[in-house]
Order: structure tokens, then C-alpha cells, then sequence
């Protein structure tokens, strides 16, 4: 939990009037002296890679994190949803140093441990699913992803993976296949493995055929079967289809109700495996256990990693039982469910459900969008407020009449918010995701607006 609250079972509601001190705490300039010199040795021996703001971490707790240079500042970005239980919670912590005291690796895929049976037979019964499942762990989303295109592709001996424009599955080469999110994850890495295939998303706020929500009847979902099968994809060479129950890295989209059970209908009426990708919605990020349960559809195939070790590197590949090789050798690891890990991750289920953290999600959800939706009316420069639980994004465009992506706007909000002492990450082409670790109170979500209310103000004066 926060520092700045202390440790509750049951959700703050947001209307809840406990007085919380403000959390965040500015000594320099973000960087500070110090901060600036690790940037720099940062960029002088550090691959290029993904970094968004020069925050310098040096401990964290709760929705805090301490800069090198004594600031306190306000996470919304979870470790890009990994601490959803809030960083270094003190029982993960516990469970942690007390596995690596006394065994930190024996290669489970090659030997047995029993905080790996216990963590997949826990996997196996929070997953949707009325049916016998089983269990792969790995060491991250895109292994996870990768794990759940080979199963699926030996299984059903096809070919062909159908996923998402707009959607991110990973950064290996295989799980690239299917990202499709911005040309600069692609670019100069092809040829890909091959079988990849994608049709336009859901993306109700900029759809891609011009038709209004419900009046479109779902044709993005129809159009699988009335188009593509009928042209360009063989549907008896399509192994699987991959998505994500909300979009991720490629703009935190919901899709429409209904979407899923029309696209799942066409996918089993020829035997083609849905994989659902919860890599960052999975473990209470939408305010269920996992993003796809708003939809009312079973998945065969869940790919999960981020939240489920609390920080550690473990994700889980999680299938159909009859789905399981039937032979050794045809996939393996090193360290997928390694021992610390895993035992972070069992600590990390206790947490959620004994705190009350998926519930909390829902409640702080709503409050924070309805708080986001106020600044909407105050920035016409907000086109949409939109997400589930505590999955949440604002687009930011050019104007109320002009829907045009304002991605300059964008990034300069983001760097007036850190400098302000909030940290957020981008997603999609010109939107802000908020995501703060699951243990955030309804104060510490008020602080952030106000603190993203005064960022929007100084980077539309920049422009």
C-alpha cells in the first residue's frame, strides 16, 4: 500500500473523506544532478530501447517511487503493469528472501518442484474455463506469446495466426509476427516466422470502416468470415486467432459488446483456437482476474506474465489439458518457473485476493475516469477517455472538431507530468495510459488528476 495511506482489506470508495497528506515531493528538477549523470552513462552503454522519462528510481513503495535525488514521485505506470500488488509489498518481499535462503534454481522442466504445482494448480483454477487445463511457465509476455503460437500451431497443424492491427504480442521474432502496433517494432526485422495474418481491430472511437456502434452490427467481427475467409485466408489453414481483451501498447481500446462472442463463434465454427493474450490486463488490471471475463468468452490458449510475479521476471503459458504435447523435447526452458520467482508470484495471488485488490481496481477505475472525464470537459484537447478497472487511457487530438492524433501534445504532456511528479508511460499513437499499482485510494487518484490537469494546461501553452 501506499505510504501515505495505511494497509486496508477492504477498497476506500472514492467519495470516501479521510484526509490523506499530498504524496509527492520535489527537492530538484527531474533529473536531479544525480539523476542526469545515470542518464547519461545510461545512453552511453545501454542499448537503445523503449525509454519514455528520465526517472531516475532508487526504492519505491506502494504508488511512490524515491528518485537518486530525493524526490517522491506518483506512479501511474506500475513497471509497465507489473506491480500491480504495489512496489516491494512486504509479503512478496517476505516470500522472496525466504525461497532464495534456501533454493533458487534446478530447472523445473527438468526436475519437480513443489511451488510450481502449487502455483499451476492455482493458474489452472483462476483461469476461465470450466475444463482441465495445464501449465507453461515462462520468463516473460512475449515468451509467454511464443509458447501459445507453437502449441496451437502443432496442435491444429496449420499454418496461419490471425491477430489484431494494432496490437502488441511481443518483440521476439515469433511473437512479432503478430504485433502490429507501430511500423518501428517491424521495421528491417522481416522475414518474420511466417503465418501471420491481421485484420482491423475494434477501435470504435477511429473505426476503420466509418460506422457508429451498434448500429454497425459488429462488422468488424463479421467481416473475419464475410471477407477475409472468403478471399484471402483459407479458414482451414488458420491455426488460431490472437488478441487482447483490451488493446494494450496499441491504444488501451475496449472492443464493443459483443465483439468477442461474434469473433469466437467464427473461430469455432472452424476449429480455430482463440489465444488470449492478458499479458498486461491479466491479475486484477480491469477489476477481474482477468480482462477477457467482461466479455463473456472462453479462451483455449492465455498468455500471461507482468503482474503475476510482483516485479520478477514469470509469466505462464495456460491451456486446454488435451492441448499438451504428448511426447518431451517439443518445447522447454531454463528458467521458466524459477523457484523465487514463482514463490513471488504465489505470494502475489495472496495479496490480491486477501487485500481485496480486484475490487479495488473496479472501484479506484471508476473513480478515475470519471475524474478523467471531468478534465475531458475542461481539454478539448481529450477525444476519448476509455478503459476497464484500473486499464485506463485519454487520446489527445487536435481539437473537439478535429480528431487529428495531436502526438507532440501528447508527449509534451508526459514530460510536464513528471516534471510535476507524476510518471506515465504513452500508448497507441497519441494516447496516455494510466495504470498505478492496484493498492492506489481515491486521494492518491485525485492527486494524480490534479497534478495531469496542470501538466495538460503548461504543455498546451508550450505548443
Amino acid at each position: 500500500m501506499s505510504q501515505s495511506t495505511p494497509r486496508s482489506s477492504t477498497p476506500i470508495s472514492p467519495g470516501d473523506e479521510t484526509k490523506t497528506p499530498r504524496g509527492v515531493v520535489l527537492k530538484t528538477a527531474i533529473p536531479g544532478p544525480k539523476g542526469k549523470k545515470i542518464v547519461a552513462a545510461d545512453t552511453r552503454f545501454l542499448q537503445t530501447s523503449t525509454k519514455t522519462s528520465p526517472v531516475v528510481a532508487e526504492s519505491a513503495s506502494g504508488v511512490w517511487v524515491n528518485d537518486v535525488d530525493g524526490n517522491r514521485l506518483l506512479d501511474f505506470t506500475s513497471g509497465v503493469g507489473v506491480v500491480n500488488t504495489g512496489h516491494c509489498h512486504p509479503d512478496v518481499v517476505a516470500a522472496i528472501r525466504e525461497q532464495a535462503g534456501r533454493l533458487m534454481h534446478f530447472a523445473g522442466t527438468d526436475y519437480y518442484y513443489e511451488n510450481q504445482v502449487r502455483l499451476a494448480e492455482r493458474l489452472t483454477g483462476l483461469i476461465p474455463g470450466d475444463f482441465a487445463k495445464k501449465v507453461f511457465f515462462t520468463n516473460s509476455g512475449t515468451e509467454s506469446v511464443e509458447a501459445a503460437l507453437k502449441i496451437a500451431r502443432w496442435n491444429r497443424q496449420r499454418p496461419i495466426t490471425i491477430g489484431l492491427l494494432g496490437a502488441f504480442h511481443g518483440r521476439s521474432m515469433g511473437s512479432l509476427t503478430m504485433t502490429a502496433s507501430k511500423p518501428t517494432q517491424r521495421a528491417r526485422f522481416q522475414p518474420f516466422t511466417g503465418g501471420g495474418h491481421h485484420i482491423p481491430p475494434p477501435y470504435c472511437y477511429r473505426c476503420p470502416y466509418q460506422l457508429e456502434f451498434p448500429s454497425c452490427d459488429l462488422y468488424c467481427a463479421k467481416i473475419l468470415k464475410e471477407l477475409y475467409f472468403e478471399t484471402s485466408i483459407p479458414p482451414e489453414d488458420v491455426a488460431a486467432f490472437i488478441a487482447e481483451p483490451v488493446m494494450g501498447e496499441g491504444g488501451y481500446v475496449v472492443p464493443p459488446k459483443g465483439w468477442f462472442r461474434a469473433m469466437k463463434s467464427i473461430l469455432d465454427e472452424h476449429g480455430i483456437l482463440f489465444i488470449d493474450d492478458e499479458v498486461q490486463a491479466g491479475f486484477g488490471r480491469t477489476g477481474k482476474w482477468f480482462g477477457i471475463e467482461h466479455h463473456g468468452v472462453t479462451p483455449d490458449i492465455v498468455a500471461t506474465a507482468k503482474a503475476l510475479g510482483s516485479g520478477l521476471p514469470i509469466g505462464a503459458m495456460v491451456f486446454r489439458k488435451e492441448l499438451d504435447y504428448p511426447h518431451q523435447g517439443a518445447h522447454s526452458n531454463t528458467f521458466g518457473g524459477n523457484l523465487v520467482a514463482v514463490a513471488g508470484a504465489l505470494a502475489t495471488l495472496d495479496v490480491l485476493e486477501r487485500e481485496k485488490l480486484i475490487e479495488n481496481s473496479r472501484v479506484q477505475g471508476e473513480h478515475l475516469i470519471a475524474r478523467l472525464r471531468e478534465l475531458q470537459q475542461k481539454h478539448e484537447e481529450i477525444g476519448d477517455v476509455r478503459g476497464l478497472g484500473l486499464m485506463v487511457a485519454t487520446e489527445f487530438i487536435k481539437g473537439a472538431r478535429d480528431k487529428t492524433p495531436d502526438v507532440a501534445l501528447r508527449d509534451r504532456v508526459i514530460e510536464e507530468s513528471y516534471r510535476r511528479g507524476l510518471v506515465l508511460l504513452p500508448c497507441g499513437k497519441s494516447s496516455i495510459r494510466y495504470i498505478p499499482p492496484l493498492v492506489i485510494r481515491g486521494p492518491e487518484v485525485d492527486e494524480g488528476v490534479e497534478i495531469l490537469d496542470a501538466a495538460i494546461t503548461a504543455a498546451r501553452r508550450r505548443g
